[in-house]
């Protein structure tokens, strides 16, 4: 692998956490650009550092133990921003927030292994449910409440 390649795959994973970051940093969420950003190029950093296999090579199995500790290991750091509301409350914060720190480190890990293809299909997927699915919530909820959608 070249000094290019490696450069090429530590931006990629640099801009992918760091969108990721942006949209929890613009929703003013405790994890931001760079929590996030840093999760993803570490993931990154860490899978070409063993190696970095590619689609076009033998597999994955030189880094596959790697990949399995980074997405077990992170789930930790996720769960740091999980918040239960007071006592006697099922409000629970940071779910989303904790995802996008795993995905980010998904993310850092395609890049790290170049799989293009699935980071920028994911990451498009992402997106959308970032920007569509909190209004597809409420209008799930308000429609579950009233029973009927109203006829105005």
């Amino acid at each position: 692998m070249t000094e290019t390649d490696i450069l090429i795959r530590l931006l990629a994973a640099f801009a992918a956490g760091g969108a990721l970051g942006l949209n929890r940093d613009l929703h003013h969420k405790a994890a931001g650009v760079r929590t996030i950003g840093l999760v993803s190029l570490a993931s990154a950093m860490l899978v070409i550092a063993v190696g970095g296999a590619s689609p076009s090579q033998a597999g994955y199995a030189p880094v596959a133990p790697v990949i399995q500790g980074i997405m077990t290991g992170i789930g930790f750091l996720g769960a740091g921003v999980i918040v239960r509301g007071g006592t006697g409350t099922t409000q629970v914060h940071g779910l989303t927030t904790a995802a996008a720190i795993w995905l980010a480190a998904g993310a850092g890990v395609l890049c790290g292994v170049a799989a293009w293809s699935v980071l920028g299909i994911g990451i498009a997927l992402v997106f959308v449910l970032l920007m569509f699915g909190g209004p597809l919530e409420r209008w799930a909820e308000r429609l579950n409440n009233t029973g009927k959608p109203s006829k105005e």
